[in-house]
């Protein structure tokens, strides 16, 4: 018996890959990007090129997601962008997975930073405490031959970011930044070659790099921290595999092995493609696939997925899709995908950083005019004009909602959740009512004996329905081994197609199957039993899911409204919602009357999430607030879902539902946090207030507080 891949099952067929945004398309890694204006800018340069349907950015990922229309390559769209200032190369697992080495990159600077400031420090000691005429000069010119390779070595992400982007005719939030630190290294030097008693901002030079540099440094660790769920799958990816052929193992790259190929998969070890066993036992971990913590036992036959963990025996399998082609590969794309894709507050921040990026280079030089107007002092002026440079900065506001969305579409998905939609975080926060179908949604579709009648008879019964593939006859024949009972041998077993089964048993004739075609007259509803001297119906439910009564409790008691449409009949779905706690339900409902309801519920001011997994649910799951589909559904549902349900659990339902709210309540506050940074920094810049190494403390720590807000969505 074969088990199939719920991650595999999540993922739209050929037809629908094929028009999904970007996921198929052309990626780009861009490591340079760190600010809102970066995005509009790498956006709007590749949205003008021709063949480039659409371009989306990924900040936390720095990548760019381009769909084309296939007359457009890569080294077009790296060339384009180069000429605007931006680095880009093909995306590359290597390197995005690589994540220490600018890390390690900047701790480098920042030690660098740290070591001169503290030696300068020290000599500015010595002026501060009298030095004065040449002993003050030759201090000063010290402190230069120690402070300008250190800010030269230790602001080159600054200095080469500011280049790029003026090399391009485009301003970025790294202009400002690199200005303010050879501003003051400038103002400094001139002061030590000239004589100036004023001259020792060197310090004031380094510890504002050094500031900068620690600030940027935790918002790439905080980053790294709140990874997205397609860094997560991208680690999965096993980079080599053991073929097998003839008989003999050799070790190989796992992006070279095709279809047909046979490979070992150790104890302990992941598979490296998507296959089936062909030999040896053992069971396999698909948590990071499904959410599903318990393991599935693996056997001859069993399907498997790039990325799973095989747990305690050796298994050989049989590839079936390799590369690019596995689920795993294509669930990151679509998952990648989501987290690139711009929601409605996302517009808002983007729309405000664009506008606030030029607008601080004309703050910084009305400030640089106005105070040396008015107060006659050049280098008071400078100093004020370097401060709003750099608190100006609203890389806060270019992080308060995309750090949000990552963190969640994430936490989401280790929930076993992948979420394909753009804005579905802030429509599922703004749900009131959960609308489920009931077959293959809240039930798993399979049919339950709902009697226990006694042993013989349920015997007699299972004897019979073994001749039969009806799924009421395999529940028959479920039963009986639940209740460890061995089938009656039944003789002459014959299947009447659309009626049910006979044969003969002791001698006499025995049926199973539609009550009118069993007993002339009788009453449909289950199956009819006939046993040569008396006759027994047997009656069914639905499976529930093993968890869909929880769920739904739990949905009861946030306060959402649940309704349940069926298109069996009535007293079919009545009995369902008994067991399940729903108090509103209809029964015998069509594709359009589902649709309709969803509207009508619509117009009365509701807000709905609907759970559907059927070709008749489409409808409805378009016309829903929200929507969203269990792995096992068919095509039509998952392609037009907003959320994909991988796991078999129904608890992640309510979960997903409250950790939307969290996120639009957190993207709220960021958005406000930012603004209210800026709202007090600028004026106290501007005011005069602020020195530039304050400055650069405020402006680093207003990034990080936003990037730690967001990251609580991860517990």
């Amino acid at each position: 018996m074969t088990m199939a891949c719920a991650a595999c099952a999540a993922l739209p067929d050929d037809a629908a890959r094929a028009a999904a945004p970007a996921a198929a398309d052309l990626i780009l890694h861009l490591p340079d990007i760190h600010c809102a204006a970066c995005i509009a800018s790498v956006e709007e340069t590749l949205g003008h090129l021709p063949g480039v349907r659409d371009a989306r950015v990924n900040l936390s990922l720095k990548r760019a997601m381009v769909a084309t229309d296939g007359s457009v390559g890569t080294d077009t769209l790296v060339d384009a962008l180069a000429a605007r200032g931006h680095r880009a190369q093909p995306l590359d697992t290597g390197v995005l997975s690589g994540r220490s080495g600018p890390g390690r990159d900047l701790l480098v600077r920042i030690g660098v930073a740290g070591f001169a400031m503290m030696n300068v420090m020290l000599l500015s000691v010595a002026v501060w405490s009298g030095a004065a005429d040449h002993t003050a000069q030759l201090f000063h010119l010290i402190s230069a031959a120690i402070a300008l390779p250190a800010v030269a070595f230790a602001g080159r992400p600054f200095f080469a970011s500011a280049l790029g982007a003026l090399s391009g005719g485009r301003l970025n939030m790294d202009v400002p930044i690199s200005l303010a630190i050879v501003l003051s290294a400038a103002v400094s030097l001139a002061g030590a070659l000239n004589g100036v008693e004023r001259a020792g901002w060197f310090d004031a030079a380094l510890a504002l790099t050094f500031f900068l540099l620690v600030g940027r440094y935790l918002d790439h660790a905080g980053r790294q921290a709140a990874r997205s769920a397609a860094a997560d799958l991208a680690a999965m990816e096993v980079p080599q595999a053991v073929r097998v052929e003839n008989g003999r193992e050799h070790v190989v790259r796992a992006a070279t092995l095709v279809a047909g190929d046979v490979v070992r998969i150790r104890a302990g070890d992941r598979v490296p493609a998507d296959g089936l066993v062909t030999e040896g036992e053992s069971e396999l971990d698909r948590a990071i696939l499904t959410g599903e913590s318990a393991p599935v036992a693996a056997a001859p036959g069993t399907e498997v997925g790039a990325g799973e963990i095989n747990l305690s025996g050796p298994l050989l399998v049989r590839v079936v899709r390799a590369g690019a082609d596995t689920g795993l590969r294509r669930l990151a794309d679509l998952v990648a995908a989501a987290e690139t894709q711009r929601s409605a507050f996302s517009g808002i921040a983007d729309r405000a950083a664009r506008i606030y990026a030029p607008l601080v280079h004309i703050l910084g030089a009305a400030a640089l005019v106005a105070w040396w107007v008015g107060t006659g002092d050049g280098w008071r002026a400078l100093d004020v004009a370097i401060s709003v440079l750099v608190i100006t900065c609203p890389c806060a506001l270019g992080l308060a909602v995309p750090a949000v969305s990552t963190v969640t579409t994430a936490r989401l998905f280790r929930l076993g959740l992948l979420v394909k939609s753009r804005t579905a975080l802030e429509r599922l926060a703004a749900v009131d009512t959960v609308v489920f179908d009931k077959t293959g949604t809240l039930t798993t579709g399979r049919a339950v004996l709902r009697e226990t009648p006694d042993a013989p008879t349920l015997a007699l019964a299972a004897g019979l329905a073994q001749g039969s593939s009806h799924p009421l006859s395999r529940a028959l024949v479920a039963a009986t081994e639940t209740r460890g009972i061995a089938p009656a041998i039944v003789t002459d077993l014959r299947e009447r197609a659309g009626h049910g089964v006979e044969g003969r048993f002791e001698g006499r004739s025995v049926r199973l199957g539609r009550p009118g075609w069993v007993e002339t007259g009788a009453q449909d509803g289950g199956v009819l039993l006939d046993t040569g001297t008396e006759r027994h119906r047997f009656t069914f439910d639905e499976e529930l899911r093993p968890d869909a009564a929880d769920c739904v409790a739990a949905l009861q008691e946030a306060g959402y409204g649940v309704e349940l449409l069926s298109g069996d009949a009535e007293p079919a779905v009545a009995r369902m919602a008994g067991r399940l706690g729903i108090e509103t339900f209809s029964a015998r409902v069509t594709p359009e009357t589902k649709a309709e309801h969803l509207q009508r519920l619509a117009e009365a001011g509701h807000l709905t999430l609907m759970v559907g997994d059927g070709l008749n649910d489409t409808g409805a799951l378009a016309v829903a607030h929200a929507s969203l589909a269990p792995s096992s559904a068919l095509d039509a549902a998952r392609n037009a879902a907003d959320v994909v349900l991988l796991a078999d659990r129904m608890a992640p339902v309510a979960q997903m539902l409250r950790h939307a709210c969290r996120a639009r309540a957190r993207m709220r506050q960021n958005i406000w946090l930012a603004v209210g940074y800026n709202a007090i920094s600028v004026p106290v810049a501007l005011a005069g207030l602020a020195t530039p190494l304050i400055a650069a403390l405020a402006m680093s720590t207003s990034s990080l507080t936003v990037t730690l807000n967001a990251m609580r969505g991860r517990a």
